[in-house]
């Protein structure tokens, strides 16, 4: 953390000294009176030196500004209290505070729509992680990219051009609803037709052979069903840098299994290619008709990304019943020895219903994301009439975003939109609230406060808390980067909405009589603006202008 990066390194330092070697980590004290705590020297209390260590420690703590008040406890748990004084001259840069030294450069994969079908609940977790991980490791100074890795080849086509043909419909003619009520149709009557399954799989192996009149129908597949997927992700404020599926790297398979072959890493296996790799279950790489596995074109993407792409780093936001996928991607790209990057599976649980059973339709469909966009912006209207078209879209994305980030992503959760619209519960629309209040109140004084300083002396309990509230944002901010969980910033969004409207219904604020009491307010609301937008835009939510 900036504000105690020079007591971090002297307590790191004197305990070297002592040949200790402790990363010093800075944790949220459990005591109310204090800020942060330092448990590394918990450890330690048997060491013969832990008297001589704590009285040094003392001293370095004494003789640091940053540090209003402290205690060591007998256990040796050290409590900090940070001086508010030393924390407003930080303030407004912390967007150049929560850079980091080192950057990287990260790909996110995330989003993996399928052509042919919408984008239904199932995707709404992985859009919305993978967005608000966007934002905050660019804001931190990584450089992005985001993937959107589409499946856009292989026999889910196959079945789809099977279909058109075997029905004689005509591809030009085609829209996007008609496309999306044939892929589960094809998808049946390939499990369930023989004649079909055979028909479809010989246009499979046509496409990878580059039929000149199957490319064709596909790119029109392709462009029907794109342009789609586009318009929902506008309408759920989500965007792409790169528009990639399995096609663009289908052709590097043949010569990627010829290669790994080449080398003795794969063999086969009644009729299928597998990785010598040793692991259970055996990594597959094609199946015994020879046709490509999920697993094959990650491959390829990974060979491709390394020829095109310059990156570190690989986040894949998929779900965790995809885990045992990235296990055998990870073991793969090592033992087939890939160049070395960084890949990690960012998993996370599933959507429920009320009941806790799998998100559907009442005709026990998966729900599409755009029909539940359009019950949350209904739902939301019929709580308020008179918000305009603009507001209620921006609030219907707030419900579906925050409700879905305050979770713990390995936590699975119940939709619930009674719950996710209550003004005064830990929602999207409570923080909006909070922030349209905040501005409302500023823009009703009238005062500029740009000469404004604050009267430490004449502050409240309810300011030094949203102060003190507003100091943990780097701590926040740094959790969330860490360990890829937006949850910690949407958390800590909602308690500092949460101490903001206690510091506001404590008083009239415009009303009182003492002018530097109503500075002080009118400047810690300034300030729970900045962050409170900052958060927001960790979170991927767009504030609204008016509730």
């Amino acid at each position: 953390m900036y504000q105690l990066s020079n007591l971090k390194k002297a307590i790191k330092k004197l305990l070297s000294e002592h040949d200790i070697d402790e990363n010093i980590a800075f944790r949220i004290s459990s005591i109310v009176d204090y800020d942060f705590q330092i448990n590394n020297l918990v450890k330690y209390q048997s060491h013969p030196n832990i008297k001589q260590i704590i009285t040094s420690i003392e001293k370095i703590i004494k003789n640091e500004k940053a540090i209003e008040e402290f205690e060591i406890t007998e256990k040796y748990f050290i409590n900090l209290k940070i001086n508010i004084e030393s924390f407003l001259k930080i303030y407004e840069n912390i967007r150049e505070v929560i850079k980091i030294h080192n950057s990287n450069k990260i790909i996110l994969d995330y989003g993996g729509p399928n052509i042919g079908k919408p984008l239904h609940v199932g995707h709404l977790r992985s859009l919305n992680i993978g967005r608000s991980l966007y934002n905050i490791n660019s804001l931190a100074g990584n450089k992005v990219q985001s993937d959107i890795h589409m499946g856009d080849w292989g026999m889910p086509i196959a079945q789809i051009i099977g279909y058109l043909e075997k029905h004689d419909l005509d591809i030009e003619k085609l829209s996007i609803d008609d496309l999306e009520e044939v892929y589960p149709n094809a998808s049946k009557l390939y499990k369930e037709d023989d004649e079909f399954k055979d028909y479809s799989q010989s246009i499979n192996k046509r496409l990878n052979e580059n039929d000149k009149g199957l490319i064709k129908k596909w790119k029109k597949i392709k462009i029907i069903s794109t342009e789609s997927i586009k318009k929902i992700l506008n309408l759920l404020n989500h965007n792409f840098d790169i528009w990639m599926g399995e096609s663009d790297v289908n052709g590097l398979i043949p010569e990627l299994i010829q290669d790994l072959d080449k080398k003795g890493k794969i063999s086969i296996d009644n009729g299928a290619y597998v990785s010598n790799f040793k692991s259970e279950p055996k990594i597959l790489i094609t199946k015994s008709d020879g046709s490509y596995l999920y697993l094959t074109t990650d491959l390829a993407t990974v060979i491709n990304r390394l020829e095109k792409n310059d990156f570190d780093k690989t986040l894949y936001v998929v779900d965790k019943r995809q885990k045992l996928h990235f296990e055998q991607l990870f073991d793969s790209l090592d033992y087939f020895e890939f160049e070395k990057r960084e890949y990690e599976h960012i998993s996370f649980g599933t959507i429920n219903d009320a009941n806790g059973n799998p998100f559907k339709t009442r005709e026990g469909d998966t729900k599409k994301l755009s029909e539940l966009f359009e019950e949350t912006c209904h739902y939301i209207k019929k709580i308020n009439p008179e918000l305009d078209e603009e507001t209620n879209n921006i609030l219907a994305n707030t419900v579906l975003t925050f409700s879905d980030l305050i979770t713990n992503r390995m936590t699975d959760y119940k939709f619930d939109l009674d719950k996710f619209t209550n003004i005064s519960g830990k929602t999207g629309i409570y923080v909006q609230y909070a922030l349209v209040r905040a501005k409302k109140l500023l823009k009703s004084s009238s005062i500029n406060l740009n000469n404004v300083n604050l009267n430490i002396s004449d502050f409240d309990e309810s300011d030094i808390n949203l102060i003190r509230g507003l100091i943990k944002f780097e701590y926040y901010f740094n959790l969330a980067l860490e360990n890829n969980e937006p949850h910690h910033l949407a958390d800590y969004l909602y308690e500092l909405s949460n101490l903001f409207n206690s510091m506001y219904q404590n008083q009239n604020i415009l009303e009182n009589k003492k002018e530097t009491i109503k500075l002080n307010k009118l400047m810690i609301t300034e300030y729970f603006i900045s962050y409170s937008t900052l958060l927001m835009e960790c979170l991927g939510l767009v504030p609204v202008k008016k509730m």
